[in-house]
């Protein structure tokens, strides 16, 4: 806290120099084409590296297009539009004033202004319980959550409203059912993104202010400001210079089923789209050259020209550290600071500078010592929702950080210093003396900080997906595939494709940027074939594993063992952390009569190991005699959970989404054997689960009477659009995990499977939960005996799966 405070008092007081020299309201100058910077404020050759970066996104469909305005202080060092606007219905190339839906950058550009104008005005304090401007929200336990809590994402309120219920529409309907909710944990215990936190906060600046919350800001912030592209629902006319996003239903999520339209105008969150286009957590349109005239005046103490928004010390609160201490993501008012999602700050940008990203590709980055801004705006889920802005936004902030010259003189850069800490671009973590920069390295990043030595001179055959990344956001397929000294023949896909998007059986093909075929391992043959591996004396296995008995990519990992030490090839195994701890270990062994394709080996459903330990214990355990090397990962504790590595999240599979999900997957997801719902095809996979058949209320209940260590249920109702009961409306629970060292996720799939056999046995499918849990589970279940003599009676497998793994434990 005292080092972001001294870093921002230094830029603050160093502002009023910086603007004398360029008229303080005088428009940034925007020619069609890139603009190098003046040779004094940054280095213009390494500024056009961006360009390579941006380029190879596109390249890759990572992006259609972008547009990348960089400045410092009132200088534009450089502006560039990049690829397509519109790929579909007929292509258009992107323009510098295109308009931009901004979807989350709306919580600080809109929202957080505004609420800190009223703010420093006396109108509303951040201590203020939300329930003083929003009498109704009281309920159910949220009496104590303030706008502070609100503005810092620790509100104990879930992430969002259930995205695929469209049954309902309107602002004041979404406002009701935000009244309506029951907090997952106590105000300031755990942080949880959420836009429910913002869609109240924009109806509290519309209840002081008396006047709707778009009209305040187009008064208040974007007419002063002169952005003029500046709104929400965005009329008619601007529709051709606006970036379409995504095919979708007029109100549906996920963007399936029939009636689609392209939006283009229309606002892509969906909840934000039932609330009518405005909304404090997305809704906002603006262009690049909008932006960057909000960011001079952030960087300029809250004023541009003679228009003053904010006062210097209303900016200073805004992005000081407002998290509480012990929480190792941090956040300020609205803005993230060092987080699992501040990727877009790059490795070279400080601790107290600040940003936001959104969910259709958008971000903005600000960095007070340097005066210095990045903003990159793509349409990144245009056409079909698959793209991905994050590595292109890592590897441009790092491009224009390192390319930034005349930084800020010695007093400053100690006073970055002082404190003896730094912390990574993705999250905060405690470093190790040792340790560069506070985050985990995978073995990809081993390997490659060795030159990939163990690879030269190999034909290597590479076992991967879109997990298969290094930290900087390189895929393990272009690192390899660019040696010089090793040759990449052929990659193999396990589960969901080398995508990591399909929930079907795979078929072959070919990698567009390598030419290389892509051979599945979950289609025609779970196994490398002879063919397949013609040509290859290594295999290279990088994939992102979970930590469950049941998900398959071990069992890919097992197989191509198997099969490499047939015909004399050597194994690599690239070490990724367990997500869900190495420490934790829980639920039934598998029996080797129902070894299968999801149980290859006997351990208990949670099994506590790496993929890469794993590999040595399948190698010596089931003798598979494979010429292995494990690339082990530096500085990951088996105690960690992946938020405390530092490294950036991506779903391991299509409907593995987030953390909660993978806290709870080895009990939800082997009830979903049965005829039930875990949520695929809604927004919450594996966070809650129903059928046609299931009486929510009454599950929820009986499930809470349990008092379940690190967990409460509530009922829900849902409609997947894809998978079991799909386009069918479900009734079942919402799981909330309050608590996750505390959480037993196996023993909670038991009890939720004893539930539904005790309350519905005539509906509900027991004998098919045997194929994840085993069938003494499910005997036991059907005899009635309790779920927590069930759960007593897996110790003495788990205590024997404890010893027999310890040989092969590669960390602390």
């Amino acid at each position: 806290m005292k080092r972001h405070l001294a870093l921002l008092l230094l830029a603050l007081a160093s502002t009023t120099g910086l603007l004398a020299q360029a008229p303080a309201g005088s428009a940034p100058n925007t020619p069609a084409g890139a603009m190098p910077a003046r040779p004094a404020a940054a280095d213009a050759a390494r500024l056009r590296l961006a360009d390579s970066a941006i380029e190879a996104a596109i390249a890759g469909k990572q992006i259609p297009g972008a547009v990348l305005l960089v400045g410092r202080g009132d200088q534009i060092l450089y502006q560039k539009a990049y690829g397509m606007r519109a790929l579909v219905p007929q292509a258009e190339p992107m323009t510098l004033d295109t308009v931009f839906d901004l979807a989350s950058v709306t919580k600080v550009v809109a929202t957080t202004t505004s609420v800190m104008m009223l703010v420093e005005e006396g109108r509303i304090r951040l201590n203020d319980r939300v329930a003083t401007f929003i009498p109704d929200f009281g309920r159910y336990g949220k009496g104590d959550i303030t706008v502070r809590h609100l503005l810092t994402h620790v509100s104990g309120l879930r992430p969002d409203l259930d995205l695929g219920d469209d049954t309902w529409r309107g602002y004041e309907e979404a406002i009701r059912r935000a009244c309506g909710e029951v907090p997952t944990a106590p105000p300031g215990e755990r942080l949880v993104y959420s836009d429910i936190n913002f869609f109240l906060l924009a109806e509290i600046v519309s209840r002081v202010a008396g006047m709707p919350f778009d009209r305040f800001v187009q008064q208040r912030l974007a007419a002063p400001l002169g952005m003029r592209d500046t709104m929400f629902n965005p009329p008619e006319s601007l529709r051709p210079r606006i970036a379409p996003t995504e095919l979708c239903t007029p109100y549906g999520w996920p963007c399936e089923g029939p009636n689609q339209v392209m939006l283009r105008g229309t606002v892509h969150d969906p909840t934000a789209r039932r609330m009518g286009g405005v909304a404090g957590h997305a809704g906002l349109f603006s262009t690049a050259t909008d932006l960057s005239r909000y960011c001079r005046m952030v960087l300029g103490g809250g004023a541009l020209g003679g228009a003053r928004v904010l006062s210097p010390l209303t900016v200073l609160k805004m992005t000081s550290p407002a998290t509480p201490a012990a929480m190792t993501s941090v956040r300020a008012l609205g803005w993230d600071l060092d987080s699992s999602y501040s990727s877009n700050r790059g490795e070279l940008f400080p601790v107290g500078s600040f940003g936001h990203t959104g969910w259709t590709g958008t971000s903005l980055w600000m960095d007070p010592v340097t005066k210095t801004y990045v903003i990159l705006l793509t349409n990144r889920v245009h056409p079909d929702g698959k793209g991905d802005a994050t590595p292109v936004r890592a590897r441009v902030a790092t491009i224009v950080a390192s390319a930034l010259r005349q930084l800020p003189d010695d007093s400053v850069l100690r006073a970055q210093r002082w404190t003896g800490t730094d912390f990574g671009a993705a999250g905060s973590v405690p470093r190790r003396a040792d340790q560069a920069d506070g985050r985990t390295l995978n073995g990809i990043d081993v390997l490659r900080a060795d030159g990939f030595k163990l690879l030269r001179g190999r034909r290597v055959g590479l076992v991967t997906n879109h997990t298969g990344r290094a930290r900087t956001g390189e895929a393990t397929i272009d690192l390899l595939a660019a040696l010089k000294d090793v040759t990449l023949v052929a990659l193999f896909s396990p589960e969901h494709g080398i995508r990591g998007i399909l929930d079907e059986k795979v078929d072959s093909s070919k990698d567009e940027k390598t030419g290389l075929p892509i051979h599945s391992l979950y289609g025609a043959t779970n196994r490398p074939t002879d063919e397949m591996l013609k040509g290859i004396d290594t295999l290279v296995v990088d994939l992102q594993d979970v930590g469950a008995r049941f998900y398959t990519y071990m069992t890919t990992m097992g197989y191509v063992m198997e099969e490499a030490a047939k015909r004399k090839i050597a194994v690599v195994v690239l070490d990724r952390p367990n997500p869900v701890n190495g420490v934790s270990i829980e639920g039934p062994l598998a029996d080797q009569s129902e070894l299968s394709f999801v149980a290859y080996h006997p351990m208990p459903v949670r099994h506590g190991m790496t993929l890469g330990e794993l590999a040595k214990l399948f190698n010596a355990e089931r003798k598979i005699g494979a010429d292995l090397t494990v690339v082990e990962m530096k500085y990951w504790d088996r105690d960690s959970w992946f938020d405390e590595t530092g490294l950036t999240w991506v779903n391991p599979s299509p409907n593995m989404r987030n953390m909660v999900a993978a806290s709870l997957y080895t009990g939800i997801g082997a009830v979903e054997a049965s005829n039930v719902s875990v949520g695929r095809g809604t927004d919450s996979p594996f966070e809650q689960f129903g059928a046609p058949w299931i009486d929510g209320p009454r599950l929820a209940a009986e499930l809470n009477r349990r008092n379940l260590p690190g967990v409460r249920f509530y009922p829900i109702s849902f409609t997947p659009a894809s998978s079991r009961f799909a386009n069918e409306l479900c009734h079942g629970v919402f799981v909330i995990v309050t608590d996750r060292d505390r959480l037993r996720p196996v023993r909670v799939g038991a009890e939720v499977a004893s539930a539904l056999y005790r309350l519905f046995p005539a509906s509900f499918d027991l004998d098919r939960v045997g194929r994840l849990f085993g069938a003494d589970t499910v005997n036991r279940i059907r005899a009635g005996e309790d779920p927590a003599a069930i759960a007593a009676a897996w110790s003495r497998g788990e205590s024997a799966w404890r010893l027999r793994r310890s040989t092969y434990l590669s960390y602390r």
